[in-house]
Parts: C-alpha cells; structure tokens; sequence
C-alpha cells in the first residue's frame, strides 16, 4: 500500500471512530440535547418583548425574523408583555393604534411588545419543553400514546385552528393556549418513548460492537 493509500486509509478510520463517538454521545444524551433546543425554542419568543422593552431592539428584531417562517405572527393573536394587556383584539389594536394595523406588529411602549410567535406556538412550545422534563424520571418506564388517543389530542387544534381559518368562529386566548398545551403534550408522549427505545438500541449495538472489537 502506498503513503498516500495509508494515510487516505487512516483518516477514514478516524473519521469513522469521531462519528461513532458523535453517535454515541447524541444516543446517550438526546433527551437533554432536545430538552434544550425546545427551551431555546420557547425561551427565545418569551424574551422578545423583555429585549424590545430594554432597548436591545436589534437583538430582538433577529428573533422575531427568525421565527417569521414558523408562525403567522398576528399581533391580535399574541401575547404582549410590559403594556395595559397581556393580549388585545384586532379592533382593540386599531382603536389604540388606528385602523391599518401591520400584519407582524411589534408593539410600542403604550401597549408593551408582543412575543415573537403567536398564543397557540408559544404554548406548544412551552408544554413541549415541560413535558420533555417530566418525561425525565419516567423514559424508563412511560410507554408511547397510542396513536388513536394522540389524534384526540389534535382535534382540540384543529377545530379552534380551521373553525377561525374558515371564518366559522374568532378563537381566544384560552382556546389557543389549551388546544397548542394539548398538542405539545400529546408531541412528547407519542414521540418521546419511542425515541428513548430507539436510542437505547444504539447504545446497546455500540457497546456490543465494543465489546466485539479486536484488542490493540
């Protein structure tokens, strides 16, 4: 074998055993990897209006920016912090601000600032991210929702969701919070054991792959 052939053949061999070990870690600590992201997910919309109301607006603006494409951003279907109401209607935006009220309004000081997405993604994504820690003591022992109740989670949101996109009824604040905390919880117990039982498998086939590997 050539010196190029053996380096080639030892890069490959690095590469392989730096993936393998990427895997293992993922395998053994998804459950506070994802824990993670879905509080940076939740914890980001949250702080919006903190960011806006300190002056750090252009920390804010990247927020609201970067959760455009996964929310509609409605103002009226918004929570606002640091202003008269936790949330205010579309005629009470246009009483307060006039009649063209922009499609992602921010807020301004007399009304406070709104969240980055709206009612029902802030509280999917909080009970997503309570959920996932609850999940904690019982991944061991929590067996998968079975698929039939986890669809009669979802009617809750997609009756309030295609009743208001229909134009039979305008949803409330309440219905969005309680249809978005049924579906995150409902994500998690379906989603969660089987990922834990697949993750377990993988730990399983590398210590066995370990255990099998040639010595030296």
């Amino acid at each position: 074998m050539s010196q190029r052939s053996s380096w080639i053949s030892q890069k490959v061999v690095h590469l392989a055993a730096l993936l393998n070990r990427i895997v293992h870690v993922v395998a053994k600590h998804w459950l506070f990897i994802v824990n993670s992201v879905m509080a940076l997910q939740a914890g980001l919309p949250l702080n919006t209006p903190v960011l806006m109301a300190t002056g750090r607006v252009s920390a804010a603006r990247l927020i609201y920016t970067l959760f455009q494409p996964l929310c509609h951003q409605l103002p009226e279907r918004s929570f606002f912090l640091f202003g008269s109401q936790f949330s205010y209607t579309l005629n009470e935006l246009e009483r307060f601000i006039g009649p063209d009220v922009p499609l992602r309004y921010i807020g301004d000081p007399s009304i406070g600032y709104k969240m980055a997405v709206c009612q029902r993604d802030i509280a999917t994504y909080v009970a997503i991210s309570l959920a996932g820690l609850a999940f904690i003591p019982l991944r061991h022992r929590l067996k998968p929702l079975p698929f039939k109740a986890f669809l009669l989670f979802c009617i809750p949101i997609a009756i309030d969701g295609f009743g208001q996109l229909f134009g039979f009824w305008e949803s409330t604040s309440w219905s969005r919070v309680a249809s978005g905390a049924l579906f995150g919880v409902a994500c998690v117990w379906l989603a969660y054991p089987y990922i834990e039982a697949g993750m377990r498998d993988v730990l399983k086939v590398i210590s066995s792959e370990r255990d099998h590997a040639p010595s030296g």
